[in-house]
């Protein structure tokens, strides 16, 4: 590895993969259940990087503290545990994005909030798990992000030193542990931003547009 970087590491939902499409399948076929009316995609799509309880809240107008939020909630992961990589797909310029860091010999790896029970088989129905160098969930840790300590944990498997990796993500609580972790950050704000967020704002050391953009950064980054 050069003195640029050791590793890329990558956010899931909204950074590596569009997995908006599947969440929003889901749960438009849990509105149908209840015998409610669909919600549009762009709503939807301004969620999937909250989690699970945000898309529930937004699409049902319930708090999490309210009595059906509970039964919605789960009855929406179980919907989503069979529908999980239909329509997942890498966001355009990512396979090929991949492909370089492999010639490159760069390892890279994920770290996701996103529970292992549905990370895992998302990766594995996209040809990806095999290729990962770690995928750390918060299964794996006892303080999901933004603290630093699954990107520790990743660094840590892949043998690499945070302080010359690289995290790419989509949310500020990605932008804030990779900052806090040492490394160097990137925002992709093509990923699912709420209304109205400023990604300016995070602090990130590179911004992208569009995922294509960022082979180029990454090959100015590492530099043979």
């Amino acid at each position: 590895m050069t003195e640029q970087t050791a590793a890329v590491l990558f956010d899931l939902d909204g950074t590596l993969i569009d997995t908006a499409p599947d969440f929003h399948w889901v749960i438009n076929q849990l509105l149908s259940e209840e015998g409610l009316p669909p919600v549009e995609y762009a709503f939807l799509r301004r969620y999937v990087s909250q989690g699970a309880r945000a898309m529930v809240e937004a699409a049902f107008n319930y708090r999490e503290d309210e009595e059906e939020f509970t039964r919605l909630h789960q009855r929406m992961l179980e919907i989503y545990l069979g529908h999980l990589d239909v329509d997942s797909k890498l966001f355009p310029g990512l396979e090929q994005c991949l492909q370089w860091l492999q010639t490159a010999g760069i390892p890279w790896g994920i770290v996701t909030n996103k529970p292992e029970l549905y990370t895992l088989p998302v990766m594995q129905g996209l040809g990806l798990k095999q290729q990962a160098a770690c995928i750390i969930c918060p299964d794996h840790v006892s303080q999901r992000k933004p603290h630093p300590e699954a990107l520790y944990l990743a660094c840590e498997q892949i043998g690499c030193s945070a302080e010359k990796s690289i995290y790419v993500g989509d949310h500020i609580r990605d932008i804030e542990a990779g900052n806090r972790a040492g490394m160097t950050t990137v925002a992709a704000t093509y990923g699912y931003l709420n209304e109205g967020e400023d990604p300016a704002s995070w602090q990130a050391d590179h911004y992208i547009s569009c995922a294509t953009e960022l082979t180029p950064l990454l090959q100015s980054l590492y530099k043979a």
